[in-house]
């Protein structure tokens, strides 16, 4: 163990980037049912047999992306404690984990939800735009305050 070697920041942040898709899957997704994956595009309308297979595949897609995400961080995880780095602070690892989720929340966002339109945050309202807009803003809080709590976990481990 070489403990004046800091830990990496990319498991943490890979960890947060998955589990903030699986939040967002598990949540709205499946528990609230708010959207699927493309059910905003017209060819697919959740409503229908079809529509709903197709997004139901979407979705297990989706999920699988995440979990991918989740496995590469544990590997990384490993990686790094061969190779002799310390465990990061509590501070280090939930900042990345929630800077992570935060970065997850902005790209789905503006991607899908703005760019793209393949779904939105609440697509079974007239209005989606407010759903969007909160979901990016939590994204920036989560990205901001995430990084700032990192940050402090790093600067404490090298004093």
């Amino acid at each position: 163990m070489n403990p004046d070697r800091l830990p990496s920041t990319a498991p943490g942040l890979l960890f947060g980037l998955g589990l903030g898709g699986f939040v967002d899957g598990i949540v709205l997704h499946q528990l609230l049912q708010w959207h699927h994956m493309v059910s905003d595009v017209e060819a697919w309308p959740p409503a229908t047999v079809s529509g709903l297979e197709v997004n139901t595949l979407a979705d297990g897609l989706f999920h699988l992306g995440t979990w991918v995400l989740v496995l590469v961080a544990s590997l990384l995880t490993v990686r790094e404690w061969r190779r002799g780095s310390s465990a990061p602070s509590w501070r280090f690892h939930v900042g990345l984990l929630l800077a992570g989720w935060g970065g997850f929340n902005l790209v789905e966002g503006v991607v899908n939800h703005l760019l793209l339109g393949v779904h939105h945050v609440r697509d079974d309202l007239g209005g989606p735009l407010s759903w969007d807009v909160g979901f990016l803003l939590l994204g920036a809080v989560l990205l901001v305050g995430g990084w700032s709590l990192h940050r402090r976990g790093r600067e404490s481990a090298r004093t």
